[in-house]
């Protein structure tokens, strides 16, 4: 994987930050809490994205003709079967 060389510029308190987080041993260099960062971010975005799809899947799929007892059922049967209740 190629990388760029970025130059970016931070406040003295969020250097100091940046520098706390490295003295604590959870990143070895600037860069690579930088990049965690940004994973983090993308991954945060991926999941936002897989929801908002979900929500506007849900609103275009109409009015349910199954009243709320019958789709709490449906949900608590699924979630037996995943192994999450």
């Amino acid at each position: 994987m190629s990388t760029i060389r970025k130059t970016i510029t931070f406040t003295a308190k969020q250097d100091q930050w940046i520098k706390s987080q490295i003295k604590a041993g959870e990143f070895t260099n600037d860069s690579e809490y930088l990049r965690d960062l940004v994973r983090r971010d993308q991954a945060k975005k991926a999941k936002f994205s897989a929801l908002k799809a979900a929500i506007t899947e849900g609103m275009e799929s109409g009015v349910s003709d199954k009243s709320v007892p019958d789709i709490m059922k449906e949900v608590e049967e699924r979630m037996r079967a995943d192994g999450r209740l």
